[in-house]
């Protein structure tokens, strides 16, 4: 059973194969924020969180599942695609990407407690059958330790890790020794919750064990 990966994210792809996985992996070809504009000017407001990601997760998974069908037509497997949006005080923060805005973040952060939402949407792909797609959404919630001083939080921003990850922030690298408690499935805050994709797998009457790269055709 084939597996791919409708993201570059290390981070998504690290959690795959940690649990066995080895997939391909494709750049989606979405621009998500015209998918977004569309989507807010279509309902005359701003998406929550949890709809937002959902949203860009299956505009990306169904692009690479496309261009997979376009391409390869003897394709057997699942793509799997997310995004993830980071909650706090009522606002919603994606990727920094500057210095500036990453410490902003991380001073209204210290000592806060805010939502992960992370979109998922998994495609199953079989020669000569329909596209059939499983979508969720799992949250988990961080808390950030209260002490942590003005200088930590400018080296953390000047190693650059947190410029380009959801709310600035990682649970699995230089960014953990800052978060006191996750509660939720943690692999949802490092970019993908795997139980969630399992769980998907079995709505498409696709077996997680049978995407262990071992046992892979």
């Amino acid at each position: 059973m084939q597996v791919c990966l409708a993201s570059t994210s290390p981070a998504r792809l690290m959690l795959l194969r940690q649990v066995g996985i080895e997939p391909l992996t494709r750049a989606p070809g979405t621009d998500e924020e015209a998918v977004a504009a569309e989507a807010v000017a279509a309902r005359g407001a701003d998406l929550p969180p949890d709809e937002l990601v959902l949203l860009l997760a299956r505009a990306k998974a169904a692009d690479v599942a496309q261009s997979l069908c376009d391409e390869d037509p003897s394709f057997d497997g699942i793509v799997i695609g997310g995004d993830s949006m980071f909650a706090l005080g009522g606002r919603v923060f994606g990727k920094p990407y500057t210095e500036a805005e990453a410490t902003k973040r991380w001073r209204e952060m210290r000592g806060a407690t805010g939502v992960l939402h992370s979109g998922h949407s998994v495609f199953r792909l079989q020669p000569g059958r329909e596209l059939r797609e499983a979508t969720a959404v799992a949250e988990a919630s961080v808390t950030f330790a209260d002490d942590i001083t003005d200088d930590e939080i400018a080296a953390y921003v000047a190693s650059g890790e947190p410029l380009h990850v959801a709310g600035a922030f990682t649970v699995d690298s230089l960014g953990g020794a800052f978060i006191t408690r996750v509660e939720g499935d943690p692999s949802t805050v490092v970019g993908m919750s795997l139980s969630t994709v399992r769980r998907l797998a079995r709505q498409l009457d696709v077996s997680w064990t049978d995407l262990w790269s071992t046992q892979q055709s």
